[in-house]
Formats: structure tokens, C-alpha cells, sequence
């Protein structure tokens, strides 16, 4: 049987190619440009601590002189760089690491421990004006730290603990954010029923919150350490308010201590200019190493969470 006249006609019309292997070009390029755009946040984020590192291995004439602020000068001094940080004036910037490392611990720890109950405690039971106490926290959110640094330092001053390590570690207590996160973690991570079963079994509430909820509770508690310790030790405006002797001093008001003798020392300005940025390369490793520390206790939270 002979085919149709108009089929050589219709054949014309016909889509060359798969169309299958065109769709998977398609999706192909997709997957493609999520991964471009993430490696370019990658290299926008990893500039700044390139550089950092790379002037701090300049001395005092390459930093301003050299052709290229993101490559190495003629030398190689990242280690005197570093020496010298470390005994100018009598070491003084190790005093403000250990400060720092003193604030941001005690501040960050203790700021959690209160999160955690706090968040716990408005999630899980019902007391009178618990409401109102809710809208004063997402209120006191709202509310911007700097804002309450001058009140605070006038509290602090009528009792007579300005200029002492209490007057930083103190304020650093508080935490609304970190309260208003437990309690949205918790109201879902902890069930009722978990709760109730723990009861039953005559666990009391403090055994019951230790044993059963803590446990669930450890993705958001380390999220709120992880911010509490950055926050604190990245503090600046608070230290500065409330201390006047520099030994008391943290990372961030000390390097801004040198950063303005160095802007108004012409002469011995340049070496100033070496130790700051020196100093801040070291000031972040204390973080980094919180983080990469942190981020297995993170993950296996996460996945027991998940579990659950």
C-alpha cells in the first residue's frame, strides 16, 4: 500500500532532534546557575578576610605603597607583624583577647541558660500575664541595643559598678531574640504528649525539661550561643561606654583605641596602622573556631530532631 501524497510534505514539519535530550539542556543550565551564583557569594564573602590577611603580612611601607591592596607585597612579615602585636606596650592586646574571651563566654552562656528557660517556660506553661509578659518581649526586640547603652550606664553608675567587668558581662545577660527564638523552637520541637508521658512516669518539671526537652532543644540552644558569643564578643559601644581603664578593655574598643592614636599620630602612626590590622586578623579566629566546633553538635541535633 502506497503512502499518502502529502506525507514527504508533512515530514518537513516534523521537529528534528529529541526533545527530550532539549529539556534535559534546560534543566541542565538551571542547575548550573544556582551553583555560579553560590560560588560568587563565596568569593564576595572570603574578599575581605583575603585581604586581611594579606596586609597583615605587609609592613608599615608596603601597606599604603603596594601596587595591589589583594596581593603580597615584597616580603613576607606576617610573623614579626605578629610579634610585635603581641609585645607592644607590655602585651596589652593578649589583656584584651583574654577580655574579650571572658565577655563573650560568660556573657553568651549565661545569656542562653536564661533563653533556654525563659523560651521553655512561656512555651510550655500558662501563668498569668503571660501575655503581657509576651508583648513586652517581642517589644524589647524591637528595641535597639544602642539605645539603652546611656540608661544603662546611668543605672550602672548609682551602683557604683561602672568600670568593672560586671558593668559589660551583665548587660550581655539579657537576651529578648534569643528568648523569642526558644520559645518558636520549643512551642514545635517539644510535644505535648512527650511532656505528658514524662509526668505520668513521675518525672517532676525540672527532671522532665533536663531529660526529655533539653535533648530536642539543641539545634536552636546552639543557634542562641553561637549568636550571643558573636554579639558579645563583637560588642563595642557598651564596653566603651561603661569602661575607662583600657586593661578592662575588649578586642573592638582596644584596636579602636589604636586606631585613633594612629590617625592623629602622624609620626608613629604607620606601625599603629601594621598592629591594628594584625590584631584583627587574630580577633577573628576565636570565632571561626566557634563555629567549626559548634557545627557538628548543630548538625546532630538537627538530625535527631528530625528523627523524632
Amino acid at each position: 500500500m502506497k503512502s499518502p501524497q502529502f506525507a514527504p510534505e508533512a515530514s518537513r514539519f516534523r521537529p528534528r532532534g529529541n526533545p527530550g535530550s532539549t529539556a534535559r539542556a534546560l534543566r541542565g543550565r538551571g542547575a548550573v546557575l544556582p551553583y555560579l551564583f553560590l560560588g560568587f557569594l563565596i568569593v564576595y564573602f572570603l574578599i575581605p578576610i583575603w585581604w586581611l590577611f594579606v596586609a597583615s603580612t605587609k609592613d608599615a611601607q608596603d601597606l599604603f605603597t603596594s601596587p595591589s591592596a589583594l596581593w603580597f607585597g615584597k616580603g613576607f612579615n606576617l610573623i614579626p607583624n605578629l610579634s610585635d602585636l603581641f609585645t607592644y606596650d607590655e602585651g596589652i592586646y593578649i589583656r584584651w583577647l583574654l577580655n574579650s574571651v571572658l565577655y563573650a563566654l560568660a556573657g553568651g552562656l549565661g545569656a542562653t541558660a536564661l533563653a533556654v528557660l525563659a523560651g521553655y517556660g512561656f512555651a510550655k506553661f500558662k501563668f498569668s500575664g503571660r501575655r503581657l509578659s509576651f508583648s513586652m518581649l517581642l517589644g524589647s526586640v524591637m528595641v535597639p541595643a544602642t539605645a539603652l547603652v546611656i540608661p544603662t550606664f546611668t543605672f550602672f553608675s548609682d551602683l557604683g559598678l561602672t568600670d568593672t567587668i560586671w558593668a559589660v558581662i551583665l548587660p550581655s545577660l539579657l537576651n529578648p531574640f534569643g528568648v523569642y527564638l526558644m520559645l518558636v523552637y520549643t512551642s514545635d520541637a517539644v510535644p505535648e504528649e512527650l511532656l505528658d508521658a514524662a509526668r505520668v512516669d513521675g518525672a517532676g518539671e525540672f527532671r522532665t525539661f533536663l531529660q526529655v526537652a533539653l535533648p530536642l532543644l539543641r539545634p536552636a540552644i546552639v543557634t542562641v550561643l553561637l549568636l550571643s558569643v558573636v554579639a558579645n564578643w563583637n560588642n563595642y559601644f557598651l564596653p566603651l561606654a561603661m569602661l575607662s581603664d583600657k586593661n578592662l578593655f575588649p578586642i573592638t574598643v582596644g584596636i579602636g583605641l589604636w586606631e585613633g592614636q594612629a590617625s592623629a599620630n602622624n609620626g608613629g602612626g604607620y606601625s599603629l596602622w601594621g598592629l591594628i590590622i594584625a590584631g584583627c586578623l587574630i580577633s577573628i579566629v576565636p570565632l571561626v573556631i566557634a563555629f567549626l566546633s559548634l557545627q557538628k553538635y548543630w548538625r546532630g541535633g538537627l538530625a535527631v530532631g528530625a528523627l523524632k
